[in-house]
Parts: structure tokens; sequence; C-alpha cells
């Protein structure tokens, strides 16, 4: 019995969790200008954003962003997330989203924003 729980429960845990994912970055899309990413193909940025989402970010996304189960914390390595305009992703790690149980992390200066947003594109490459 706890298998098949187990196996509904994921099942709609790789359907749920994209999508609210791709609902927070939707909003994200409509209302945050489009921003080119500084440090786009950049590995130096790329390994310090890894640094700091491990740091940040890892304990609610999972390892490698690739989720944690808990509900509002999906998965970050869609294409969604991948291909999501810089300036949309800049404005979710600013501003957070009470709704998702996302905190804001303005604190971080602008530059280490960035350098989570290179990681976090880098994460679905492979899916391309």
């Amino acid at each position: 019995m706890r298998g098949r729980i187990g196996h509904i429960l994921t099942s709609v845990a790789l359907v749920v969790f994209p999508a609210l994912a791709e609902s927070l970055m939707q909003h994200a899309g409509k209302i945050a200008p489009h921003r080119a990413n500084p440090y786009a193909g950049n590995e130096r940025a790329r390994e310090a954003g890894q640094k700091l989402f491990d740091e940040n970010c890892g304990s609610c996304h999972g390892e490698a962003g690739k989720g944690n189960g808990r509900a509002k914390t999906p998965p970050l390595t869609t294409r969604f997330v991948h291909d999501a305009d810089p300036g949309a992703l800049f404005w979710v790690l600013r501003n957070g989203s009470p709704s998702h149980s996302m905190p804001s992390f303005q604190h971080l200066p602008e530059a280490q924003r960035w350098q989570i947003i290179t990681y976090l594109q880098s994460l679905g490459e492979e899916q391309k």
C-alpha cells in the first residue's frame, strides 16, 4: 500500500511542482522588465552561482535544483527555468513570493543574484 501511495504522490509532484514554478515565472515574466544577464556563459560566474545556490537556495530547492519533494518548492531543472527571461528570474530573486513561501534575496548584492541566475539557467542545458 505504501509503495502505491508513494508512487501516486510522486506522480502528482511531477505535475504540480513544475506548474508552481511556471506560474510564478509566468507572473514575473508579465511584470518584470527584460534584462540581459551580464554573466551569461561565464563559467566562473556559474561556479560562484552554484556555491551561492547551495548556501541560499538548496535547502528548499534541493541539491542541484532538483527539488526536495515539498509543496511550493519546485525543481528548477526544467526547460521553463532554463529558457526564462533573465529579468524575470532576477525579479523573482529580488522580490520572492509569499504565496510560494519564497523569501526575497534582495539582501544579496546584485552581482551575486546574477551569478545564481547563471547557475540556474545552466541546469537545464542537458535538456536542450
